[in-house]
C-alpha cells in the first residue's frame, strides 16, 4: 500500500509557515454554485425540445447525452455533485421551471410553486440554491430588448418577471436556510453603433428600481446585477455596462455580479475586486473562461482563475463574495465539465489559502519585497496536489482523475440510453 504523501507535504508547508490543516477546514466552508443550465446547453425545460435562442450567449457542439427533462438534469447534477470535494450549491434559471403539476404559464407569473420540486430536491441533498429570471429565449426578447424596451407593456412584462422572480429567490432561501442570490443580467443592446446610448440606461435604471422596490429580508435573499462587455447581436452597446452596474450597485447597495467572461480578454477581473468592494457590500462571481470572446469555456486553473482566489484570500473578502460558475460546454460530456470547473475553482482556492498570506503582507509592509517574491516564487513549487488529494479523501470523493472512470461509467449506462 502506497502511503499517504500528505504529511510530509503537510511538514514542507509548516517551513513556510502555513498551516495546511486551517487551509482545508476553511476550504471545506467556501461553496461554490453550479450552474444548471451546463446540463441542458441553456435550453430550459418551457417546451419540450426547447434550445436556447438569443440573448447574445450560445453553446457549441452536440455532444451526446443532454439532459432532456427535469428528471435528467437532476440525475446528471447528482452524479457531479457526487465527485466534487464538498458541500455546494446550484444556481437556477428560470426557464427550468417545473410545469409537471399543472399548466403552463408565462413568465410574468411564475410562482413558487414551479419551484417547489428544485427546493424540495436541494434541501434532501443539503444544497442551497441562487436564481436568475431569464431575460432571453422568449418572444418578448427577440428584438434584443427587454427591461430597457422602448414598448411600456414589454417593459412591464420584464418588469414584473423580475419581481416575482425575486420573490420566488426569496422562498428558496427561507425554506433551505441559507440565502439565495437572485441575479439580473439582460441582453439588451445594439448589434450597431445606436444614436442614443442613455435612454435605454435611464429605461433600465427605472425598471431596475420598479424590480427592487419591496425590500426582501438579507437573511434569505440577496440581489445580484450583472454586466456584460459585448455580445452577440449587441456588439456595440449594451445598456447594462459594467460602469452602469458598478454606479447602480454603489447607489442602491446591491450585489455586484463580477462574470470573467464578460470583460475584454486583456482585463484582469481580479483587480477589480478590491475596488469594487470598497464601495458595494458584497459580489457576486460568476467564473468562467472566455477565449476571444465571452465563450463561456471551461474554467481551468489556470493565471485569471488563481488571481481571483488570490485576492479574494489575501484580501480577506470570502465572506463577502458568492462564487458561482458560468459556462455552458455542449463539446465535451456535460457532467465532466462541471466536474473539471468546480475542481479547478477550488483548486485555485487551495493554492491561495496555502500562500503564507502574514509573511507576504509584513515582508511588503517592511519594503522587503526580495522576500515578497522569494516566498511568492517558492509557493510554486510546493506540493499541493497532496494536500488536494488528501481534501478529496477526507471529503469521499475520487482521487486525481478516478472521478474520470465514473463519468465514463455513468455515460455507458445512462446518457448513451438518451437519443
Amino acid at each position: 500500500m502506497i502511503s499517504s504523501p500528505y504529511p510530509a507535504a503537510r511538514e514542507l508547508y509548516a517551513v513556510q509557515g502555513v498551516d495546511t490543516e486551517t487551509a482545508l477546514q476553511r476550504l471545506a466552508g467556501i461553496p461554490v454554485s453550479l450552474q444548471c443550465w451546463q446540463g441542458d446547453d441553456v435550453g430550459g425545460f418551457e417546451h419540450p425540445h426547447a434550445t436556447l435562442t438569443g440573448g447574445g450567449i450560445q453553446a457549441t457542439g452536440n455532444y451526446p447525452g443532454k439532459a432532456r427533462t427535469l428528471n435528467e438534469l437532476r440525475g446528471d447534477l447528482d452524479q457531479a455533485f457526487a465527485l466534487i470535494p464538498g458541500r455546494h450549491r446550484l444556481n437556477l434559471h428560470a426557464s427550468y421551471a417545473d410545469f409537471s403539476g399543472g399548466r403552463k404559464v408565462e413568465r410574468n407569473a411564475l410562482e413558487l410553486s414551479h419551484f417547489q420540486s428544485w427546493i424540495d430536491w436541494a434541501k434532501t441533498r443539503g444544497l442551497g440554491l441562487d436564481f436568475n429570471p431569464t431575460f432571453f429565449s422568449h418572444p418578448l426578447a427577440n428584438d434584443g430588448f427587454t427591461l430597457t424596451h422602448a414598448d411600456p407593456q414589454v417593459r412591464q412584462f420584464w418588469i414584473e418577471h423580475g419581481i416575482a422572480c425575486r420573490k420566488i429567490g426569496a422562498a428558496m432561501g427561507r425554506q433551505l436556510g441559507s440565502a439565495t442570490v437572485t441575479n439580473i443580467w439582460i441582453p439588451d443592446g445594439s448589434k450597431d453603433l445606436p444614436a442614443d446610448r442613455k435612454a435605454p440606461r435611464l429605461r433600465l435604471e427605472a425598471s431596475l428600481d420598479a424590480i427592487f422596490d419591496e425590500a426582501l429580508d438579507p437573511c434569505h435573499h440577496r440581489d445580484a446585477v450583472e454586466s456584460k462587455l459585448f455580445g452577440l447581436g449587441s456588439e456595440s452597446y449594451v445598456a447594462g455596462s459594467h460602469e452602469f452596474y458598478l454606479g447602480y450597485a454603489t447607489k442602491n447597495r446591491k450585489v455586484l455580479c463580477l462574470d470573467t467572461g464578460h470583460f475584454h480578454p486583456t482585463e484582469n477581473v481580479a483587480d477589480k475586486i478590491s475596488s469594487v468592494l470598497q464601495f458595494v457590500p458584497e459580489i457576486l462571481l460568476h467564473v468562467s473562461r472566455g477565449v476571444r470572446w465571452d465563450s463561456d469555456h471551461v474554467v481551468l486553473l489556470d493565471d485569471a482563475t488563481n488571481a481571483i482566489a488570490q485576492e479574494l484570500v489575501r484580501g480577506d473578502f470570502l465572506s463577502r463574495t458568492h462564487l458561482g460558475l458560468d459556462f455552458f460546454d455542449a463539446s465535451i460530456n456535460r457532467i465532466a465539465a462541471w466536474v473539471i470547473g468546480t475542481r479547478s475553482t477550488l483548486k485555485a482556492l487551495l493554492l491561495a489559502l496555502l500562500e503564507p498570506t502574514a509573511q507576504l503582507r509584513a515582508a511588503e509592509a517592511a519594503g522587503d519585497y526580495t522576500t515578497r517574491l522569494a516566498l511568492l516564487e517558492e509557493g510554486k513549487t510546493l506540493p499541493m496536489g497532496a494536500v488536494w488529494e488528501e481534501y478529496c479523501r477526507r471529503q469521499n470523493v475520487p482521487l486525481g482523475t478516478a472521478w474520470l472512470q465514473e463519468v465514463k461509467t455513468y455515460e455507458r449506462t445512462v446518457l448513451a440510453r438518451r437519443s
